[in-house]
Parts: C-alpha cells; structure tokens; sequence
C-alpha cells in the first residue's frame, strides 16, 4: 500500500492564474507541452502556500505566499531558494530547485518552483491503514532528530551561506524579536504573555554556538521513503545562522508525548505520541550524545519554543481576525494561544 503525499483540491481564495503562470514556466523549462498544469494544493499553508503543478510528463511544486499583510522579513521566496540551492550538495534532504520568479506581473508575488520529492508525510494521525510497531516509530523519531543533528553540523561555509545570519547574539534577537512580533499581532482575545516574556529576557544565555537552523523541523516537515527514513525535508522560509539548541526547542514545541494534558494533545500536527516515540526528554538526550553539546538550563529552550509557537499561531490568527483569510482551520487559534501562556508559565515557575 502506497501512503504518498497527496494534494486536495485547490482553495478557491489561495487559486492563481495557471495561464500566466505557465507562460513563464514553459519558457524556462524544456518540455511541460502547450497546456497549464493542473494545479492542486498540499495540506497546510498556515504560511507559505504550497502547490502540485501536474503537467503530463513531470510534477512540479510550486511555493508562494498568502494573500494579506505579512510580517517583514517573512515569505521571502528569493531567500528561501537561494537556501535551499546552495544546501543541496551538502544536505542530502532538499528538494531540486527548478526556476525563481520575482516579477509580480506573473502571480503577483515572488515565488519559486522545484521537483516533486514524493514520499509519505505524517501529520496528526497516520493514514489510513498504515500501522507502527514501537520499534518503528521509536525508530523514526530517532532518525528525524539525527536529521537535525546531521543539519547543524553542515558547513556553512562551504555551502557559501555565511552571510545568511547576524552572528553571535541570536538567542537575545529572538527573544526581542518574538516579543516585538506578538505584541504586534495580539488581539483582544488573547493574553499579553508579558512575564513569559520578561522571564526570556532575564533568563536568556549565551549562544551555545552558531550554524544552520531550520526554524520549523517538524515530522510533518519531512519526507520519509517506503522504510520510513528521511529522504526530504521541506519548508525552508525560516532557516537562517543561529543557536541549535533554540532550533531544538522550537522543534520540540510541537512534540507532543503520550502523557501530556488533553489540550497539549488535541494541538499535535505529527505522530510523536505514538506507543514507542521518544519523549522530549529522550530527544533532547539523543541530541547531546549526537552533538557533544551540554544543555545547562532546558527549560528556557522548552518555555522559548513554546512562546515562539504562540507567536506564529497568533500571527496567522491575526490574519483570519482581520479577514485576510477565511479559512477557518485558523479561527480558533487564539484559544491555543491562551493555553501555551499557562503552559509557559508554570514551566517557568510564574504560574
């Protein structure tokens, strides 16, 4: 049984203009025929959108961003490509660029294309009728963080990305810059997270050091084969230089385990409480043992994370209180982010 990633129909707001858009396309790649793509539309898109381009003699993907104000250095599609293009012969886990656009009158926005990397992608739940031993999903949880490890360790230089952070300093940035982000989108409805954010700023340690991070490393980030290993990871719009230990803590945000409160799980986009997945504590030792690295004080990089994933929920669910989107997955977002400040302040002690 295949469990490939598949599209769903296209939502008619996030809909563009296939004519104009395989105009350009066809004149920078050979062989795509006479007629647009049939587009579809990946799961997702709280963020960057993300489209299967079916022509009849390939697969393509295509990246833009959503309609609506953004934040200003967020869905940038050049950055996300030039990341992505210059990784590829040092990381074996992205997809093969194809062409970048940065001229509005094709879709109004930048954007860019790259091959299908197909493979089956886990969210929430399994899908239908795939089953994990507790070996295997012990198995796979241990591989997606060896995949970060394997990340981290990159040559920056040599993959010519060196200009692509502001060097030491980027735990204290995002900290200031996640606080600055959610009192700009805070709406009425939600907590201002101001001890949280006065316990990070107090707390904060010094960078531990300084490579690639992903930003959003998540299992439903990944592509996995038949056997369950990694062969892709996706969504590059927030890599930049910076600590490994804030990348591991904005990881393990989304790391729900079997144990935690029903709220905590009812929030889980991949399968980590499974019978057999590592808990966060076994993620972060399986990291040390990887690094060499020590982790003096975990519960700033856990308390982080989580502020960090209140900050992107409520950033997209500004958008749907302002009717920038109408998709209603978004609409109840503010209540989870109600709940990640309780969850930040009693790991922090503040509760």
């Amino acid at each position: 049984m295949s469990f490939t990633d598949e599209p769903k129909d296209l939502r008619t707001e996030d809909a563009f203009a296939t004519d104009a858009l395989h105009a350009w396309l066809s004149a920078r790649v050979d062989g795509l025929g006479d007629a647009p793509p049939e587009v579809r539309q990946f799961a997702g898109g709280a963020s960057n959108l993300t489209y299967l381009l079916r022509y009849p003699s390939r697969d393509l993907v295509l990246r833009r961003p959503p309609a609506g104000v953004k934040a200003a250095s967020a869905h940038d599609m050049r950055r996300e490509h030039r990341v992505q293009q210059a990784l590829a012969p040092h990381y074996p886990y992205v997809p093969a660029m194809v062409a970048f656009c940065d001229d509005p009158a094709v879709l109004g926005a930048d954007f860019y294309v790259m091959e299908r990397l197909a493979g089956t992608i886990l969210r929430g739940r399994l899908p239908k009728g795939m089953e994990l031993s507790p070996e295997q999903a012990r198995d796979l949880g241990l591989r997606a963080v060896d995949s970060l490890v394997e990340l981290h360790q990159v040559d920056v230089a040599a993959a010519g990305l060196s200009d692509l952070g502001k060097g030491l300093g980027y735990v204290g940035r995002q900290v200031s810059g996640w606080s600055d982000r959610y009192r700009k989108a805070r709406t009425e409805n939600v907590p201002g997270f101001e001890p949280v954010m006065a316990w990070l700023a107090e707390r904060q340690p010094e960078d531990v050091a300084n490579c690639l991070v992903h930003n959003d490393f998540r299992l439903d980030n990944l592509v996995l084969d038949e056997d369950l290993k990694v062969i892709g990871v996706l969504d590059w719009e927030m890599a930049t230089l910076g600590d490994p230990l804030m990348d591991l803590g904005g990881a393990l945000a989304y790391w729900v385990q079997a144990d935690d409160d029903d709220m905590f799980r009812l929030s889980k986009r991949q399968p980590t409480d499974l019978p057999g997945m590592p808990t966060r504590a076994e993620v972060v030792q399986r990291y040390r043992e990887r690094t060499g690295l020590a982790v003096e004080d975990w519960a700033f990089y856990e308390v982080f994370g989580l502020f960090r994933l209140a900050g992107i929920a409520q950033q997209i669910y500004y958008r749907y209180h302002h009717g920038q989107t109408t998709n209603e997955a978004f609409k109840d977002f503010w209540f989870f982010v109600t709940y990640l400040d309780e969850r930040c302040r009693r790991i922090a002690g503040l509760a």
